[in-house]
């Protein structure tokens, strides 16, 4: 009887605890609010595409050739915040965008965040940007929307470049993305793995290389739970991983025939370099850079060299590296 009176209090400890977070959480992260935190606020722009208001950043001249930046998975335009200032003084048009759910854009209940559904809202971002053609540079999840984008799109890009990019489903299988799949259990337990602080850290502790974890400071944790700390938000990754449907770019990588510059770490553990491997002999036009010394987020972790390789590929009109006598990289071209 004791124990049946122990776990009826401890379930309804939990109960309590799950109702607590789902009432006191926010709604949604208002930009009013938090403009005053956000990294290159002043060039931020919103505009509204099928109804949702997409928030995204610009540098450079609109007269300059066009590059488009996509986050990935919890991520925004936070990622970008040291490449798409220097890529502008490069001479580029540099368009960071948060997908619809992520970052400072609008979140609907009624999207279905697939990742069709995303390269779609590009284009009809482009379209009402006025942009005919562009450079996209995807990060994990965004670089699977930008190879779903160059399939379904091809006459709009001029060139590809894919960064630790998600290729398939394979991210799914880790326990904690089958979790908060499970509908119910997903949302009770989502909101407090997503905002928390501690999980965050240990999360970025894989997702970065150990020679980089002096990048895992309190401004960066905050910088990327402050989009995040809402139901909005967190409906919105449920739904990205519900939705998840990332196989297409594996098996349809070989109609790619963009010039493709394909950007891993030798150290990440989130997407594999072996997934860059398939991707450099599926797509003709491609050439494979692997980073010594750097996990899962090459803007970050190794900054200078990033630019240095994406300003060399796209300045190039086929889009070619020079050979590297660098011990920290390993280049292999073809096409």
């Amino acid at each position: 009887m004791r124990k049946k009176h122990l776990a009826l209090g401890v379930g309804g400890a939990i109960g309590a605890t799950v109702a607590w977070k789902l009432l006191t959480r926010a709604e949604t992260v208002e930009w009013d609010e938090a403009v005053e935190e956000i990294h290159h606020a002043e060039h931020s722009e919103f505009v509204e595409i099928d109804g949702v208001k997409v928030h995204y950043q610009e540098f450079g001249s609109s007269s300059d050739p066009t590059i488009i930046m996509i986050h990935g998975y919890t991520a925004s335009t936070f990622v970008w915040k040291t490449a798409a200032p220097r890529l502008a003084k490069a001479g580029y048009h540099v368009i960071a965008v948060d997908l619809p759910g992520y970052g400072f854009s609008e979140k609907p209940t009624w999207f279905d965040y697939s990742i069709a559904s995303q390269s779609r809202m590009i284009l009809r971002m482009m379209n009402r940007l006025g942009i005919g053609k562009s450079i996209f540079v995807g990060s994990s999840y965004g670089g699977a929307v930008s190879s779903w984008f160059a399939l379904d799109n091809p006459h709009r890009v001029e060139k590809l470049v894919l960064v630790s990019a998600v290729i398939n489903d394979k991210p799914m299988t880790n326990p904690l993305m089958r979790i908060i799949r499970k509908p119910a259990i997903g949302e009770a337990v989502g909101p407090f793995l997503i905002d928390s602080r501690r999980f965050l850290r240990f999360r970025m502790q894989g997702t970065l290389h150990p020679s980089n974890h002096h990048l895992i400071t309190e401004e960066r944790i905050d910088s990327i739970l402050r989009p995040l700390n809402a139901a909005d938000s967190h409906n919105a990754l449920l739904m990205t991983a519900r939705n998840w449907d990332a196989n297409r770019i594996e098996e349809d990588a070989h109609l790619i025939d963009h010039p493709t510059l394909l950007i891993w770490g030798e150290g990440d553990t989130v997407i594999p370099p072996g997934n860059g491997q398939k991707l450099y002999d599926r797509i003709l036009n491609s050439r494979l850079v692997i980073l010594r010394n750097c996990g899962h987020l090459p803007p970050e972790e190794k900054p200078d060299l990033f630019l240095e390789l994406v300003t060399e590929f796209c300045k190039d009109r086929a889009g070619r590296l020079e050979n590297r006598d660098d011990e920290n990289v390993k280049l292999d071209q073809a096409g």
